[in-house]
């Protein structure tokens, strides 16, 4: 048992799934970008992008179900050739699905995606939008040289398209701490953000999603370099809130790595903490679909790693979610999800 699954024991909580709200897909870890917190280790160097026909399956499993929302990350998920494909092929399914993109913004100003923000706003796609700080210096530092500048321009482009004025437009900033600290309060720091970017750029946007950086990937491998891996994991542990674990993003939301396999979040599948079945041998994203039968049978063989259209979405409900030391970013303090504090206390 590791240390996050007796936490829970000693506070007499499970964490289960509940009915799958969210299908969130990393479609590759290529991105114009190379963040020093980034727990996917993405990069402009990486090859490993989703294909058109795993794209398909997925499209395909999605139009079978009545889940929601499609959130597309990375990696820079625009980057990846079939992005358009993509968000085009789930517009046509009925009944509509809601389409999220996590956009690190700098992309909409590189060559040959200068319409970019035209197509998502045409799209009518929701921008969660990576904004670390609202100064130069901290952004700079974790995100390398230049990137504020090209942010504020990337941010005035979707302002001057609606975003985060015409309500069909939502869009979201996403604040990463620059150390090894949790995040201050959401309410207050959004505050912030809202009068500083209004006041010298111009800019609006609608909320602050406040995360934590997870103890994996390329965080990591700085804090073990700087020998602070172990008193940044002490710090989260202390930290640790029994009441966000209701709301965690792994008891509403699937995740879907780039060749089509299924995790509990996108933490775990950095982790390669891939779902298992004992359905016969290992599925592949191009064998042919099996959906709804592994998830009738136990998901504990090891040997069987289990693919998006291995699984029935109405058999999830209860299910124990695998977790590990590092699960205990997402609880610590006000808690940590895709949508930002899970809490109000901290």
């Amino acid at each position: 048992m590791n240390r996050f699954a007796r936490k829970l024991a000693d506070h007499s909580a499970s964490l289960r799934r509940g009915r799958p709200e969210i299908l969130q897909v990393n479609v590759g870890k290529l991105c114009n970008l190379t963040c020093v917190h980034c727990h996917v280790n993405a990069g402009p160097k990486r090859k490993e992008i989703m294909t058109r026909e795993t794209i398909d399956r997925i499209v395909d499993w999605l139009a079978g179900t009545d889940i929601p929302t499609l959130d597309l990350t990375g990696g820079a998920p625009e980057m990846i050739p079939d992005f358009r494909f993509f968000i085009d092929q789930v517009k046509r399914l009925q009944p509509p699905r809601h389409i999220i993109d996590r956009c690190n913004l700098t992309i909409l100003l590189e060559a040959g995606y200068e319409d970019l923000g035209e197509f998502l706003a045409r799209n009518r796609v929701e921008i969660i939008a990576s904004m670390p700080c609202y100064s130069a210096e901290n952004v700079n530092a974790q995100r390398g040289e230049g990137v504020f500048e090209g942010s504020i321009a990337a941010l005035q482009l979707l302002n001057s398209l609606g975003y985060g004025i015409d309500p069909e437009l939502p869009l979201h900033l996403v604040y990463n701490p620059v150390g090894a600290f949790l995040p201050p309060s959401q309410a207050t720091l959004e505050a912030d953000y809202k009068r500083e970017l209004k006041s010298h750029f111009g800019i609006m946007f609608n909320n602050l999603y406040a995360l934590t950086n997870l103890p994996i990937g390329r965080f990591a491998s700085h804090l073990r370099h700087n020998c602070r891996l172990e008193e940044y994991m002490q710090l989260l542990i202390s930290a640790f809130n029994p009441a966000t674990v209701n709301g965690l993003m792994c008891r509403n939301t699937i995740s879907v790595g780039w060749r089509g396999e299924v995790y509990d979040c996108d933490f775990n599948q950095q982790l390669g903490m891939q779902w298992v079945g004992r359905d016969g041998p290992p599925g592949r994203p191009d064998a042919p679909s099996r959906t709804g039968i592994a998830a009738r049978r136990p998901y504990h063989d090891i040997n069987n790693p289990l693919f998006l259209w291995d699984i029935d979405p109405d058999s999830l409900e209860h299910r124990e979610i695998m977790t590990g030391d590092h699960c205990f970013g997402c609880t610590a303090g006000a808690g940590s999800s895709c949508g930002g504090a899970i809490s109000s206390f901290s």
